[in-house]
C-alpha cells in the first residue's frame, strides 16, 4: 500500500510538472467518459420514467386482455389478424369464472374527443369509459374531490373524472373545477374528482384526460369498439396462476377447442417493460459501443505518451535500479502513473458528463438519471485503460539494464 501511494504521489507531481502534456494526453477519456456518462444517464432517466408511465397506465398489480397478443412481424399479425374483439361478455365470463384469486375486473375503452368548459375548449383529450370495478386499479385516482362511484358507473350518470391539467387548463388556479359542469363531445358532464398529477413522457404530458362510464362512452363513440379488460389478483403473487384462470375463463367462453391458440392476447405491465427493452436495448449498446470507441483512441494515446516518458526518463529509471530498485518496483511506477493519468481524465469526463446530462434534461423533454454505478463505471473503465494501455511501457521501463541508461544523454 506505501509503494503504490509513493508512486501515485510521483505520479502527480509528474501530471502536475507537465500540466498541458497531461490535459492532451487524456483528452480522448475526458472526451469518452464525458460521452458515455451523458448517454447512460440520458437512457436511465428515459428507462425510468418509461416505466412510470407504464406502470401508470397498466397498474403494477394488475394485466390486462386485449385483442391482439404482441406480434413482432406481418407473418404473425396474419395469423391473429381475425381475433374477435374483446367485449364485456369476455369480462363477465372472467367474473362468472369461480375463481379465488381474482379480485376484480374491468373494461375500458378509449378514444379522443373534445372537451369544452364555457369558452375554453381542448381538442385530441384522451377520453377512457370504465365499468364499476375500475375503482379497484390503482391507475385510477382522485386526489380532489372523489372517484365515480359503481352505482354511477353503471347506471351511466354523465359524471366525470378528470386529470390535473385538464382541470388546470379549463378552470384555471382561481376555479374550482369539482361540481362544474363541462361538455365531451357535446354531451354535459359533471366533474365529480380531479386525478393526481402524473407528469409527462418525451414531452407528452400524462394529465390530460377525462374518465366516464363505459355506457356513455359507447353511447358517444360507438359500441363496436373492442374493449380492454383489466384483471386484478387478490395478491401480485398470484398474478402467474390468475392469468391461467383467466385464460381458461376465456377459452371456455369462446368455445375454444384443446389444440386452438388463444385468440387473444394478454399483457402484463412487465411484458410492455420487456417489450420497450427489446426495442431499444440493442439501440442503446450500439450507442454506447460507438461512445466506447473513443477510449480505445484515449488508452493508445496514452500508452504512446508513456513510451516518450520512459525515454525521458530513462537516465532516473537507470539510477534508481542502479540504487536497488527492482523490476517490479519499476513496473509499478510506471503502472501506476499510467492508471492515475487516465484516472485523472476519467473524473473531468464524469464531471463533464453529468453537466451535459443535466443541462440536456433542463431544456429538452429527454429526462436525466445519474446513477453512483455509471460513475463508478466511468471512472473503472479509465483505471482499466490505464492498466491495459500502460502495460508495455511499464515492462519496456523495467527492462531497462541500468548501466546502458545510465550512459544515455
Amino acid at each position: 500500500m506505501n509503494k503504490f501511494y509513493e508512486s501515485a504521489i510521483i505520479a502527480l507531481d509528474a501530471i502536475w510538472g507537465a500540466k498541458l502534456r497531461s490535459l492532451m494526453t487524456v483528452l480522448g477519456n475526458i472526451v469518452a467518459v464525458t460521452s458515455i456518462i451523458a448517454v447512460v444517464s440520458l437512457i436511465q432517466g428515459l428507462n425510468a420514467s418509461v416505466k412510470q408511465a407504464i406502470l401508470n397506465e397498466a397498474g403494477a398489480d394488475s394485466f390486462s386482455i386485449q385483442q391482439f397478443p404482441i406480434t413482432r412481424s406481418d407473418e404473425e399479425f396474419d395469423k391473429v389478424r381475425s381475433n374477435p374483439r374483446v367485449s364485456l361478455q369476455d369480462m363477465r365470463a372472467i367474473r362468472r369464472y369461480d375463481s379465488n384469486l381474482i379480485t376484480a375486473v374491468m373494461a375500458d375503452s378509449g378514444a379522443r374527443g373534445r372537451i369544452t368548459y364555457r369558452d375554453k375548449s381542448i381538442d385530441g383529450m384522451s377520453v377512457t369509459g370504465v365499468t364499476s370495478d375500475y375503482v379497484n386499479f390503482s391507475s385510477y385516482d382522485a386526489e380532489r374531490g372523489r372517484l365515480m362511484s359503481p352505482t354511477e358507473v353503471d347506471s351511466s350518470r354523465p359524471v366525470t373524472v378528470i386529470g390535473w391539467q385538464t382541470a388546470d387548463r379549463l378552470f384555471g388556479a382561481d376555479t374550482d373545477p369539482l361540481d362544474k359542469i363541462i361538455q365531451i363531445e357535446g354531451i354535459h358532464f359533471r366533474v365529480v374528482g380531479v386525478s393526481a398529477k402524473r407528469g409527462s413522457l418525451l414531452g407528452q404530458t400524462q394529465d390530460e384526460f377525462a374518465v366516464i362510464p363505459l355506457g356513455q362512452f359507447q353511447m358517444m363513440f360507438g359500441s363496436r369498439r373492442s374493449l380492454e379488460v383489466m384483471v386484478k389478483p387478490r395478491d401480485v403473487a398470484m398474478i402467474a396462476s390468475a392469468e391461467d384462470e383467466a385464460t381458461v375463463a376465456l377459452r371456455v367462453a369462446r368455445r375454444l377447442k384443446p389444440k386452438q391458440p388463444d385468440n387473444f392476447g394478454l399483457f402484463t405491465s412487465d411484458t410492455i417493460l420487456d417489450l420497450y427493452h427489446s426495442a431499444t436495448s440493442g439501440i442503446f449498446a450500439v450507442l454506447i459501443g460507438v461512445v466506447g470507441l473513443s477510449l480505445v483512441v484515449g488508452g493508445i494515446v496514452i500508452m504512446n505518451i508513456m513510451l516518450m516518458v520512459v525515454t525521458e526518463r530513462t537516465r532516473e529509471i537507470g539510477l534508481r535500479k542502479a540504487l536497488g530498485a527492482r523490476r517490479s518496483d519499476i513496473m509499478s511506477q510506471m503502472l501506476t502513473e499510467s492508471v492515475v493519468l487516465s484516472m485523472f481524465g476519467g473524473v473531468i469526463g464524469t464531471i463533464f458528463g453529468a453537466i451535459i446530462a443535466l443541462v440536456i434534461s433542463s431544456f429538452t423533454p429527454i429526462p436525466a438519471a445519474i446513477e453512483a454505478w455509471s460513475v463508478a463505471l466511468g471512472i473503472g473503465i479509465t483505471a482499466l485503460v490505464g492498466l491495459f494501455f500502460g502495460l508495455y511501457p511499464a515492462m519496456r521501463a523495467a527492462r531497462l539494464d541500468p548501466i546502458e541508461a545510465l550512459r544515455r544523454e
